[in-house]
């Protein structure tokens, strides 16, 4: 057996520049629409909702490389760059002749990726002097980036966390308040989105979209106050491009380039961070690189969803978005992989994914979980169940390999680990998690409307 293999570049190799794909891409993402004038929207339609640079990165379809600010990298190195391994108990676990490697983005403060955009989210609001921010959380991965993210930057924040994951991840609430944020299970009483979902269906347990629709209308009724969003957007996608680039000259030291790169997929942010970089040879026509999105069955919206224009959130306060959608008014079941109960996917992603440059592939619970255990008994770390999906993916792809008796070299993003995550795990020991089945009938009702 070869020795384990750590890839860790220095300090100094942390970009300075993040990727924009979008600047490169031949069949550009189609805009965002105005949901009353019809009309699409511009950097400055944007700015009563984000900061006004946000605003102009969530557009920028001309700039390739955008600078990070110096501010940022100095927190960056708090924890990048995060490590590249090569899992070489997983591959012997499998018996498979691929070589399997991971980016490590769980040794952030927050266990997550979702520092990557949360850091410059916070950083430009604060230079426009914006005192406080909204927003929502799934699994709670995000609204713990951005709770310490406004900490570091001396911001006021106000996360809307849903409800099923508020009830589910005690301890990433806790999180949370440690960083100082105040946290609302939603839908919640306290706004009019939110009231109106509780009389309508009282033990309704949330979901993403319908935790957007507050922060929103929160962000809207208070002064000096804008609103986060940790995935989804263009603007986050080109944040996390960190993973990718690190992962570039990672793989470089590896002495290998991958034939296929995967990410576990919800609004797109991590999985655009891992493989946007990589892709762009693949544009250019270098390499012939595969891109796999690994989503829940339960939430399937890049395998079975329909490609249109669709509202970001439930309530209809966001622009309409060229996606992939299940629609806005999907209400995802209870998995325990919260961060990817989302309806839709970045417009960006679901562009590339419509032209054929990605692929897709719908993960059941027990089986991403059955995957994570194998992970941890072999590599000693415990994903969180989101990351269980990019893992179940890669060991498909590690098995077709060993099958088709070919030679693999397969990346994967590690996007967080699973230690505040155990009471999903001790429901998966138990035999209390179960597979949700979505009819082609109970998808289409809301899938379909336009």
């Amino acid at each position: 057996m070869e020795k384990r293999k750590k890839f860790i570049l220095p300090e100094n190799e942390i970009p300075y520049q993040w990727y924009n794909v979008a600047a490169e891409m031949k069949n550009k993402p189609q805009p965002y629409i105005n949901p009353g004038t019809k009309e699409p929207i511009g950097a400055e339609d944007f700015y009563p909702l984000f900061s006004e640079e946000l605003s102009r990165q969530e557009v920028n379809q001309s700039d390739v490389w955008i600078d990070i600010p110096e501010a940022v990298r100095e927190e960056y190195k708090i924890y990048r760059p995060t490590p590249l391994v090569r899992a070489y108990g997983l591959e012997k676990a499998l018996d498979t002749p691929a070589h399997i490697y991971f980016k490590n983005e769980s040794v952030s403060p927050v266990g997550s990726h979702k520092l990557n955009t949360a850091l410059p989210q916070a950083y430009f609001n604060k230079i426009e002097g914006i005192t406080n921010l909204t927003t929502e959380t799934g699994a709670g991965q995000w609204g713990a980036a951005l709770a310490y993210a406004t900490k570091v930057f001396d911001l006021e924040l106000a996360v809307y966390m849903v409800k099923i994951s508020y009830e589910q991840k005690p301890y990433r609430r806790s999180m949370m308040q440690t960083w100082g944020a105040q946290v609302i299970a939603s839908p919640s009483m306290s706004t009019k989105s939110g009231r109106k979902i509780i009389t309508e269906n009282p033990k309704y347990q949330g979901s993403l979209g319908t935790a957007i629709s507050e922060a929103i209308e929160l962000a809207q009724q208070t002064p000096n106050c804008k609103y986060a969003l940790g995935s989804v957007l263009n603007h986050v996608s080109l944040h996390q491009t960190v993973i990718g680039l690190e992962a570039e000259k990672q793989m470089e030291m590896a002495e290998a380039y991958p034939d296929i790169v995967i990410g576990c997929f919800g609004g797109g942010s991590n999985f655009a961070g891992i493989t946007f970089p990589f892709l762009r040879h693949n544009m250019n026509g270098d390499k012939k690189t595969r891109f796999i999105a690994a989503e829940p069955s339960s939430c399937p919206k890049l395998t079975r969803g329909k490609f249109r224009y669709d509202f970001g959130d439930q309530a209809g306060y966001t622009p309409l978005i060229p996606m992939y959608t299940l629609g806005s008014q999907f209400t995802p079941s209870n998995i325990h992989a919260g961060g990817l109960r989302y309806h839709g996917a970045g417009s960006i992603v679901s562009q590339l994914l419509n032209d054929g440059f990605i692929e897709a592939m719908d993960i059941n619970q027990i089986e991403s979980f059955e995957a994570g255990v194998l992970f941890a008994q072999t590599e000693g770390i415990i994903p969180a169940p989101e990351s269980n999906h990019a893992i179940a993916a890669t060991i498909r792809e590690a098995l077709k390999a060993k099958e088709e008796g070919v030679t693999k070299t397969i990346l994967f993003n590690l996007s967080g680990h699973g230690l505040v995550d155990m009471a999903s795990y001790d429901k998966f020991f138990s035999g209390d998690l179960v597979n949700y089945t979505l009819t082609e009938e109970s998808i289409a009702k809301s899938r379909d409307i336009e």
